[in-house]
């Protein structure tokens, strides 16, 4: 009986660590998504943008999602992927990413092309529009913006700074 009871505690123990929630997969305009990154509720969000046909946005997802993966125990912290392909590829090219390197982090596609000369300088005055580019927010407020690939050690050293 006692080994029925420990077998039955260590599965409440290893599920109470698994993400119960299905992640997003869905289009967005910018104004939607910055109502998703610029909340006020005390959680860091990691946006990183991205596209499928980005060589560099792909090298540096699976670093991504292994930093994410390290503070998904830490509730004040959530990665968000904003694919930049067209909105009609997120069944087809963007599902293909998110299978190959399983994702499981919220990922939305930012289809609001025609308005990216107003996006691009509202997300930071610095940004030429070229990706990868990675945002770091907390309580609404913008940390830190880095345009160009980051490496898994410094994806770190900038939300340890944050958290």
């Amino acid at each position: 009986m006692k080994l029925y009871t420990l077998i039955a505690f260590a599965f409440l123990l290893s599920s109470a660590t698994i993400k119960t929630s299905t992640p997003v997969r869905t289009s967005v305009n910018y104004d939607q998504l910055k109502e998703i990154i610029e909340k006020h509720d005390d959680k860091l969000y990691v946006v990183n943008f991205w596209a499928t046909w980005c060589r560099p946005c792909v090298e540096e997802l699976p670093h991504f999602l292994e930093v994410s993966r390290s503070y998904d125990k830490q509730a004040p912290f959530q990665m968000i992927l904003v694919s930049l392909d067209k909105a009609e590829l997120l069944e087809t090219e963007v599902a293909k990413v998110i299978t190959k390197l399983h994702i499981d982090n919220d990922v939305y596609i930012l289809d609001d092309n025609k308005r990216m000369n107003y996006w691009i300088p509202a997300i930071d005055s610095t940004w030429s529009g070229a990706i990868p580019a990675t945002v770091f927010y907390k309580n609404g407020q913008k940390l830190h913006f880095t345009e160009g690939q980051l490496t898994k050690e410094e994806l770190n050293t900038i939300i340890k700074k944050h958290l």
